[in-house]
């Protein structure tokens, strides 16, 4: 549906402004309360954590005061199993104002290696302008800016007009496996005009972003085969190619000696992001000193609009029990990012030829296990020309579009199932917030920025009227 669109009224930002900052210290207790719940939605975690975690949510929503209904719902997994417990509210606005669906994801991931932390990962720990645990930005902090925007909307807009849908899912780090069945089950309470996807980030911590794209991805399980048994690497090393060897070498044909993609076929989508420094890029990822970057493109072409291929699994002995053995067989997975136009069903098929037709001394290749998803373009409108406007007046510099180099499949599982509406992909991330990784953290003065800035987006909104 179209809207007369209004320009940005600085009252407004001021006025949400000032209720965040007189909220903010209530609003990170609660985010502290969220992260304190390991709610992980991967089989070998409590699944009662998960359930914890989705009964909190529904809490603070059911606080507001404001929805029609606030419930917990699951739906089934493409193999049947049910799904995690995800959050659905909504209230019916007036029928010629916008209907906004706010959508985050209360399930983290596993904190990993707990030597690795510098403090406990569920227990948040201010240091500083920051506020370290697992979940503490990604996403936790995303569903804390939902629950302070809508209520600076409650308080400060006397007349309420704005629809409201909000959807918390509780499983989108295990791979969203039931959100397209969640979708079709409940596309009548989660039909809206503009969709705020609040699990993305920004270009630091002080140029605010909306993701104008996103890179599609597809995983490869694969074997290699050169023998029907293992033997002494001492008998008969030398003549006889052993797995090892062999899927050594295969795997090193994915790139060339500089480092691109030498799959061929894959398609590549021209990017107009800002330029990025070597020293930029060492410091932000931790490259070590003397370790070259990969690719001959600029770094934003490279992650934003390029494949890129990463060997993310290896199943081989661990040194501490090898022995003088050549391997009949070995297993590994390979991770293809896609271009953001790529069809990801014909880079897995590309992906698969290449690992076919390159592999060394005549070894057998046989496929496992794959995973796929879209990649994203954003389409423009009322939402993100006004968005812009708004971020660009509550953070310290002006908004850019950004592209993303990782993927968010269900992003186009809301495009697919509402074509017409607006989708913002916001976030309260920024390049330090190291989210998946030891030591998350949440930057404070972005996420409050981030309250203001979808206070007052949802405040603009309560005053437009459909066409």
């Amino acid at each position: 549906m179209s809207f007369a669109e209004i320009s940005k009224d600085k009252s407004i930002i001021d006025n949400a402004s000032k209720f965040v900052d007189s909220s903010f210290d209530e609003a990170i207790e609660k985010l502290t309360g969220l992260v304190k719940i390991p709610g992980i939605a991967w089989p070998s975690f409590d699944p009662g954590e998960l359930q914890r975690s989705a009964e909190a949510v529904k809490s603070e929503f059911e606080q507001l005061g404001f929805f029609d209904f606030v419930e917990i719902r699951s739906a089934p997994k493409p193999d049947g199993t049910q799904g995690a417990p995800a959050v659905l509210a909504r209230r019916a606005g007036s029928s010629d104002a916008p209907h906004v669906l706010l959508y985050a994801h209360h399930d983290v991931q596993p904190p990993g290696d707990r030597a690795l932390w510098n403090s406990e990962p569920f227990e948040a720990t201010r240091v500083g302008e920051r506020l370290f645990g697992r979940g503490a930005s990604d996403d936790k902090a995303g569903i804390i800016t939902h629950v302070y925007a809508l209520k600076a909307l409650a308080a400060l807009e006397a007349d309420l007009r704005l629809g409201v849908t909000v959807f918390i899912e509780g499983e989108e780090e295990a791979g969203s496996e039931s959100f397209l069945n969640f979708l079709k089950e409940n596309q009548r309470d989660l039909e809206a005009d503009l969709i705020i996807v609040a699990d993305s980030g920004n270009w630091s911590t002080e140029v605010p972003s909306l993701t104008a794209s996103l890179r599609g991805v597809v995983s490869q399980t694969f074997t290699v085969k050169t023998l029907d048994h293992a033997l002494h690497s001492g008998m008969y090393g030398g003549p006889l190619p052993d797995a090892m060897t062999a899927m050594v070498k295969l795997l090193a044909t994915l790139t060339d000696d500089a480092g691109d993609v030498a799959i061929s076929g894959l398609a590549s989508d021209e990017t107009n992001g800002p330029e990025v420094s070597l020293e930029h890029l060492r410091e932000e990822s931790g490259l070590l000193p003397g370790v070259d970057r990969m690719g001959t493109k600029p770094v934003t072409q490279q992650i934003w609009g390029e494949p890129a291929v990463t060997i993310i699994g290896f199943d081989a002995p661990s040194v501490a029990v090898s022995s003088n053995t050549a391997l009949p067989e070995i297993t590994a997975r390979v991770s293809l990012r896609l271009a953001p136009s790529e069809d990801p069903e014909r880079g897995l098929e590309l992906l698969k030829e290449h690992l076919t037709n390159h592999a060394p001394f005549g070894a057998e290749v046989s496929f496992g296990a794959h995973e796929m998803g879209p990649g994203y373009f954003a389409s423009k409108g009322w939402a993100s020309k006004l968005g812009h406007e708004i971020l660009s007046d509550v953070w310290p510099r002006e908004s850019v579009d950004i592209g993303v180099g990782g993927s968010i499949p269900f992003i186009s599982h809301f495009a697919a199932l509402f074509p017409k509406a607006e989708i913002l992909v916001t976030g309260v991330e920024e390049p330090d917030s190291r989210a998946h990784s030891p030591n998350e953290s949440q930057h404070l003065p972005t996420l409050k920025r981030a309250m203001t800035a979808e206070a007052a987006l949802l405040m603009h909104g309560n005053k437009m009227v459909r066409k």
